[in-house]
């Protein structure tokens, strides 16, 4: 065995990271309150307490909806500060607010931990098939320690900065991608109202500078189908697209443009349901 890490969050990225670090040898256990989520992990992936998780893993992964799970996780009552433990490498790849992970990474520091905050990208078949795409921020030496497990469970490491700029990296990409898709279906409906053939559109379109993920991705995979089966949901792409501008103004930074999108994706999540595909603002 390579070691000790305990994965917190069990959802699909959480359960599929868990699965291809016990394939690399690591012994892993599985923190998560939900009553069934031994069931859904199998017998091979042990769930215990998180008191149990800081005491017996090295390395904790953690893979939460979001920065107050990840706090709880961390400096609540329960959790990693309090346990008074020896040195614990804390890996995030929850996607969570940039000022919190600061923070954070300076309270662990304090008390002797590391934190690097590692948001992914490449969904539940990436976190399955130990091929997802990080987006690191962290101190060099956090960097070095964490190096293992990211090899195990990724194919494509960042190290775009310090504590907190892997979640920058991670939310400006994703509203890049966010209002790229807006627009994509806006073009399509000037498309369909001219008359073009959607598929001949694209085919022009990324050939020439007007291309994106979206156009050559998206659009053709989930949005013409009509499949709408990513795995990634509006409620989902239009909270990443809030925190994104929210982080924005906390630092001062202008972005009227990120503004009109996070509206046009709240407007969008509510007309159609949190819980819908997110391609499917290309069709809203």
């Amino acid at each position: 065995m390579q070691g000790t890490v305990a994965v917190f969050g069990l959802g699909t990225m959480g359960a599929g990271i868990a699965h291809t670090l016990t394939r690399a040898g690591w012994n892993v256990v599985g923190v998560d309150p939900s009553p069934d989520a031994a069931t859904r992990v199998g017998s091979e992936l042990p769930v215990v307490d998180t008191a149990t998780a800081v005491r017996e893993a090295q390395v904790l992964v953690l893979s939460l909806p979001g920065t107050p799970q990840v706090e709880q996780v961390l400096t609540g009552p329960a959790g990693l500060v309090a346990a008074g433990v020896g040195h614990r490498l804390v890996i995030d790849t929850s996607t969570s607010n940039p000022l919190s992970t600061r923070a954070l990474a300076a309270t662990l520091a304090d008390h002797g931990h590391s934190l690097i905050d590692a948001p992914v990208s490449g969904g539940g078949s990436g976190a399955r098939e130990g091929s997802l795409t990080v987006f690191l921020g962290g101190a060099d030496d956090a960097v070095a320690e964490a190096k293992p497990v990211l090899d195990t469970i990724a194919r494509r490491v960042a190290h775009v900065g310090g504590p907190g700029a892997g979640n920058v990296a991670k939310l400006i990409n994703n509203l890049l991608c966010a209002t790229h898709l807006q627009i994509a279906g806006e073009a399509l409906r000037l498309a369909n109202a001219a008359g073009l053939d959607p598929e001949r559109l694209l085919n022009a379109v990324n050939g020439a500078s007007g291309r994106s993920a979206v156009t050559e991705i998206n659009l053709p995979r989930w949005v013409l189908p009509e499949t709408f089966d990513s795995g990634f949901t509006l409620g989902l792409m239009a909270r990443d697209v809030a925190l994104a501008t929210s982080t924005a103004h906390a630092i001062g930074a202008d972005v009227p443009l990120a503004n009109a999108v996070t509206r046009a994706w709240q407007d969008t999540r509510d007309h159609l349901g949190a819980g819908e595909d997110f391609n499917r603002m290309a069709q809203s």
